[in-house]
């Protein structure tokens, strides 16, 4: 019986590319990628890769392009809404210890650029303005379908095309929705030439808690920092669409410099005065309404396979989304060589086992993370000053506690950082 030779990528963002490139190195698999952009996306602000994403990254020679390019903020910095910092914790520093690699904060757009020079070098082909219309199965190939016209048959496919995904919603799983998740994230990306010296020299997130929502802080590249402000709101019965959020974003974007000025008082202090004018002299704001794929969904149909958010989508208030998406690349490039080394052997498991096993492994690993998200989250909900307060003077004491025990030294609350996917075994 014939191998996979060929995987069809749907989806040009950081999973599909970065399937490509190591689907073509590791499994010597032509990767042809389809993205419904007519360009490359410069869409997104700035992500966080922990160590466990790290690590993959630099197995795959990418690493060290990645951390030219962004910046390392393990340390996240608290502050109380009256300037007060309340404490600091390392994030990584046990992870770091086990891995060797810490905390990148990066832009999006970097990202894209690493992995998308890379493709170029090793001659991944990437096609663009590709909308997909149809998937078909026969005699063991796929093929798929797109607007234009044109279309591709290959040994598998995988769908790379994020949490609106078309091969999901096609293919594997028509009747899956994705969920908001009651937060949205408004941010901003400001070069430091237009700030203040103090949030020029900033080298770790820093996040203030206010009574409706928080607000963080942070290097993303050299001379580049970060900023967003992640609050609830209620999602309106009448926007249940994409378009209908963008109208929604223009709106809090209109509304986001008084609001925010307004929920910082008359506090008189040099860090609130420095959020002030960082807010001030932004320009330009996007709005972001973080969605969920809800647990438990089918990611596989015959020889398909959905991977990174599109199977797996989570709030980003655990960085996992890069790193989920890498470990669900490199699993299933052990998939695909298991599956070559025993095709013909007796016994052997056939594909549809394997992508099984692939689930199991993956939905137990990817639903820790969204609860670790989910948990995150509950800090940046609408809050009374009374709360608000409570809140400041718990995490105050807790971080102390951190310190003064050595929880850190432990790992306590980063072992999942130091988890490594090629562990795994089929």
């Amino acid at each position: 019986m014939k191998g996979i030779e060929k995987v069809i990528i749907i989806g040009g963002g950081p999973a599909g590319v970065a399937a490509a490139l190591h689907l073509q190195e590791k499994n010597n698999i032509s990767c042809p990628i389809y993205e419904v952009r007519s360009e490359p996306t410069t869409l997104g602000g700035a992500v966080g890769i922990p160590s466990n994403g790290l690590r993959l990254l630099q197995r795959m020679g990418l690493c060290d392009a990645m951390m030219a390019k962004g910046t390392e903020t393990s340390m996240l910095r608290l502050h109380s809404l009256k300037g007060n910092e309340m404490g600091g914790i390392d994030m990584v520093s046990w992870s770091r210890q086990q891995t060797g690699f810490g905390y990148l904060r990066i832009r999006r757009t970097d990202l894209m650029d690493v992995l998308s020079s890379t493709a170029s070098k090793k001659c991944v082909p990437i096609y663009f303005s590709k909308r997909l219309t149809n998937i078909e199965e026969k005699d063991d190939k796929v093929t798929v379908h797109f607007s234009d016209g044109t279309s591709d048959t290959g040994d598998f496919l995988l769908g790379c095309d994020g949490i609106h995904s078309s091969v999901r919603k096609l293919y594997v799983d028509p009747n899956c929705t994705p969920q908001y998740t009651g937060i949205s994230n408004v941010f901003s990306l400001l070069p430091t030439s237009e700030l203040p010296p103090a949030a020029s020299s900033l080298d770790a997130l820093h996040a203030t808690l206010t009574s409706d929502g928080m607000f963080a802080i942070s290097p993303a590249a050299h001379e580049v920092v970060y900023w967003f402000f992640s609050r609830e709101i209620t999602m309106p019965e009448s926007l249940d669409t994409r378009d209908g959020w963008e109208e929604r974003g223009k709106k809090e974007v209109d509304n986001l410099k008084t609001i925010f000025v307004n929920l910082l008082g008359d506090a008189d202090s040099p860090w609130v005065n420095m959020l002030r004018d960082v807010v001030r002299k932004t320009e330009v704001v996007k709005f972001y309404p973080i969605f969920k794929i809800p647990p438990g969904r089918p990611w596989s149909k015959g020889r398909c396979l959905i991977i990174g958010d599109a199977a797996h989508a989570m709030p980003p208030h655990a960085s996992q989304g890069v790193s989920m998406a890498l470990e669900d690349v490199f699993l299933f490039s052990s998939l695909l060589t298991h599956h070559s080394r025993n095709l013909n052997t007796p016994n052997s498991r056939s594909l549809e086992s394997l992508l099984q096993s692939y689930e199991s492994k993956r939905k137990l690993r990817t639903e820790q993370m969204l609860k670790t998200a989910e948990r995150n989250g509950d800090i940046r909900k609408k809050k009374t000053s009374l709360r608000l307060r409570v809140n400041e003077l718990a995490l105050s004491w807790g971080l102390r506690v951190y310190g003064a025990v050595g929880l850190d030294k432990m790992g306590i609350g980063q072992g999942p950082l130091a988890y490594d996917i090629e562990d795994e075994q089929f």
